[in-house]
This record gives C-alpha cells, sequence and structure tokens, in this order.
C-alpha cells in the first residue's frame, strides 16, 4: 500500500481503493479525471459507488479540461488539519467544471471541492476570490510522487456576475 507524504502528513491509498486511486495516478500524470457513468453517461466528481443521476454502479474514469468557474467558496479562517495551518486563512473553493454545467437540470453540474492558489502554490488572497470568477486546474507535487489537483483564477473572464462576500 502506497504511504505518501504530503506537507507533514500522511496519505495512505490502497492499491484496491477504486474510490480514490486513479484519481491520484491521473494526478501523477497532471491529468484530472472524474467518474463517468457506463448508463447515463453523466460525469459526477464526488466519490462514491453509485451514480446520483441514475444510480448505477457502473463507471470510469474520464479526463476533463479542469477549466470552470467557482460556484461557491470559503476562507478557512482556522483548521484542524496540522498540514494547513501555516496556511491560514486560505480559500477553498467550489468549483463546476464547463464539462457539464447546467446538467442533466439547469441547477446542477460536475463540482469538485479543492484548494485556490496563486502563481506560487501559496493560498490565493482573499480579496481575489469571488463566486463567479474562472479557475484552471494546478497540480501540487509533493514528496514521494504524491501529486493533489488544486485550482488558480485563470486569465479568461468572467462568463456571468461575480459575486463576493463584502468584509
Amino acid at each position: 500500500m502506497p504511504v505518501y507524504e504530503y506537507r507533514g502528513q500522511s496519505i495512505n491509498i490502497s492499491e484496491n481503493d477504486s474510490e480514490y486511486l486513479g484519481y491520484f495516478e491521473a494526478a501523477r500524470e497532471h491529468r484530472l479525471v472524474v467518474k463517468k457513468c457506463l448508463d447515463c453517461g453523466l460525469l459526477r466528481g464526488e466519490p462514491g459507488p453509485g451514480c446520483p443521476w441514475c444510480t448505477s454502479l457502473g463507471w470510469e474514469w474520464h479526463e476533463v479540461s479542469g477549466k470552470g468557474t467557482i460556484y461557491s467558496y470559503q476562507i478557512v479562517a482556522h483548521t484542524v488539519v496540522p498540514a494547513f495551518r501555516d496556511w491560514a486563512p486560505f480559500p477553498i473553493v467550489l468549483v463546476e467544471l464547463d464539462e457539464q454545467s447546467g446538467q442533466p437540470n439547469p441547477g446542477d453540474g460536475l463540482r469538485l471541492t479543492a484548494n485556490l492558489l496563486d502563481g506560487n502554490m501559496e493560498p490565493e488572497n482573499e480579496e481575489n476570490v469571488a463566486i463567479g470568477r474562472r479557475v484552471e486546474v494546478v497540480y501540487m507535487d509533493g514528496e514521494d510522487g504524491f501529486t493533489l489537483p488544486q485550482f488558480k483564477l485563470s486569465n479568461e473572464p468572467p462568463r456571468d456576475q461575480v459575486w463576493r462576500y463584502q468584509t
């Protein structure tokens, strides 16, 4: 079983872990993959055995562009995860990927959660984070071959209105 070290934290990914292993193998190659249902063809980002749209258990890994829009976000002011204490406060974003925006229904989409980083692979400044901002995947390469997909702001103009919480 591979044991990786990421920011001082041990991460264990079993060789027979169908929920995560393929995701992290693709990330090591700087590719972003999600699950594609073999019955209805819809994509899903979060792990789980069944398709949330048709409940099928059949799926395969499917590569996506990694481009999307910030759907929601949170600024983590205090974390209990020791690996990220030096980052606080830092933004976590819920990104709606372009591949399935508004599907299968207008309020649905293919969404992933990750940290939002700047060009130096450090947490993005809070004042730059806003719902509607365009993002793209970046890969944070750690020790021992472990790579974690993250997002950074892209140079693409927003497709719709931009909103951020005013402090």
